[in-house]
């Protein structure tokens, strides 16, 4: 397998056009003055738009003289459903998503007996190069905006409100960026994203800020700079080995920031924030599950206000890579615990969907432009094995 650069610019592409949501509550007030309203209607406009109203003939608090006029500027359509597909009794939904200029992302929304959790992407593509992730191989397209972000959890909460998920109407509870692309790498929108999802409305989602989680393969600088603006949303590191030889190779992003690096960011997050960091550790047979390696996270954690979530690794078409057989996990597992250090093991919503961690594969086209893959997570409470839950 060739390996492929590590890429942090985004390639210049165009963006999208001017959205409310890449907006602060104060410049859509002063984009919807420049129209001739007055500046309540942004306060309108934003109600409508978080609560996934689309349909200008729907937002009747508006003049109808003035609603194509406002939805048109501040409200254009960035996200077009290219399909839906369903698994799990229809608790699990994944979608394809076609942006402006052709590129192809997706989502996933998994509904559980206690909440319903998104997986959403903040790029198209990935420039990372995780050698067993689908996505990383597929190299980056573009950063997603703001709006394009915030846009998917938007239409998962309409999904849950409307009863599209199997189990009748709901309430969308967690998001997770843990769909395609590096998060950190496109930091200031992902940052608007986040502003988006915990303002109370009309301007936000109104989510708790434990309820979201960011995920990371370990930009450090990025990781204090999200430490030291003071949000306390929940912190998730894609570490996948506790040594430099082989985190080189399986995260690449490990020739730039060391482990140790990487946890000292994690640790100096958890000491400001007094929350628990999740490590995220995909199995893969006879790469990352040997039993010493199991010792090495647990010496490496030990003490520490960390979680481990490990994930049987999901094969993708033509990748040499495997997950760990189930004696592996139970021998990994057993050794992190002995070790002091929380442990669980992430059940894989959707795999019948090619929906499950690092399994969405580059398997379809939409007008010529390839989709790209998505390694999404479940955030089930594990299975066979048993373990504490998540704080």
């Amino acid at each position: 397998m060739t390996a492929l650069p590590l890429v942090f610019d985004a390639p210049r592409r165009g963006m999208p056009p001017r959205h409310l949501a890449d907006l602060s509550p104060e410049e859509a007030r002063t984009a919807v003055t420049e129209l001739g309203q007055p500046a309540f209607r942004a306060d309108q406009l934003a109600r409508h738009f978080f609560r996934g109203v689309t349909d200008p003939a729907q937002m009747t608090d508006l003049p109808a003289a003035s609603r194509e006029a406002l939805t048109e500027a501040l409200l254009p359509g960035l996200l077009t459903v290219v399909r839906h597909q369903t698994a799990d009794n229809g608790r699990t939904r994944k979608t394809l998503w076609r942006l402006h200029d052709g590129a192809l992302v997706e989502s996933v929304l998994m509904r559980y007996p206690d909440r319903a959790t998104v997986c959403i992407s903040s790029q198209a593509g990935c420039g990372m190069a995780c050698p067993f992730c689908a996505t990383g191989q597929q190299g980056l397209t573009r950063n997603l905006s703001a709006a394009e972000i915030i846009g998917q959890a938007v239409a998962a909460a309409a999904a849950m409100a409307n009863g599209e998920i199997d189990g009748g109407p709901g309430r969308l509870s967690n998001v997770v960026f843990m769909g395609m692309g590096e998060p950190l790498a496109n930091y200031a929108r992902v940052r608007k994203t986040l502003d988006a999802l915990l303002t109370p409305a009309p301007h936000g989602l109104g989510l708790s800020q434990r309820s979201v989680t960011v995920s990371t393969v370990g930009l450090v600088p990025a990781i204090r700079r999200l430490t030291d603006e003071g949000r306390n949303v929940t912190l998730a590191v894609s570490l996948h080995a506790p040594d430099d030889e082989l985190r080189n190779t399986l995260v690449p992003i490990n020739t730039r920031w060391k482990v140790a690096e990487v946890i000292d960011a994690a640790d100096a997050y958890a000491r400001k924030t007094g929350r628990r960091y999740s490590i995220e550790y995909a199995l893969i047979r006879d790469v990352n599950d040997q039993p010493f390696r199991a010792d090495l996270l647990g010496e490496l954690l030990a003490g520490k206000l960390a979680h481990v979530n490990l994930i049987p690794l999901n094969p993708t078409p033509g990748s040499p890579w495997d997950a760990s057989p189930l004696p592996a996990q139970r021998e990994f597992v057993a050794r992190l615990r002995a070790a002091g250090v929380a442990t669980t093991v992430r059940d894989t919503r959707g795999q019948d969907i090619d929906g499950a961690c690092g399994q969405l594969a580059a398997a379809d086209r939409v007008e010529g432009v390839p989709s790209l893959a998505v390694p999404v997570p479940s955030v089930e409470p594990p299975l066979e094995l048993g373990a504490e839950g998540d704080e």
